[in-house]
């Protein structure tokens, strides 16, 4: 089996899929963190396609960066300034060439995260 890379962004302070969201994925090397893509979630809180797709896989330490506060203004969220979470990054390792799903349950005032499948 190839890995590849998904995730699904949940609003949960709405109840709703957080669309519009953009997501950019680094991979974390010795020498620094090198930019692999930037996608935006869709009306289903996924992105339209995988965030790491099979012919990209590799096996090492990644990180996920969330805008959750340009999502959270966007989706008329209370305002504040600053907005208590503006920049969610997620640092995780993937040590095997299979699915790896990392969704992120947001609301303005906190977050979780988990493997998925």
């Amino acid at each position: 089996m190839a890995g590849y890379l998904t995730t699904h962004v949940l609003d949960t302070a709405q109840g709703c899929p957080a669309a519009g969201l953009k997501i950019e994925l680094f991979k974390l090397e010795v020498s620094g963190r090198t930019h692999v893509r930037t996608l935006v979630t869709n009306s289903d809180g996924r992105t339209d396609e995988k965030i790491l797709p099979e012919a990209e896989f590799e096996i090492g330490e990644y990180e996920l960066v969330f805008h959750a506060g340009a999502y959270l203004d966007a989706s008329g969220a209370p305002v504040e300034a600053p907005r208590f979470l503006d920049v969610i990054p997620l640092r995780f390792g993937m040590s095997e060439a299979t699915h790896y799903h990392v969704p992120l349950l947001l609301s303005p005032f906190g977050y979780s995260t988990y493997r998925g499948s």
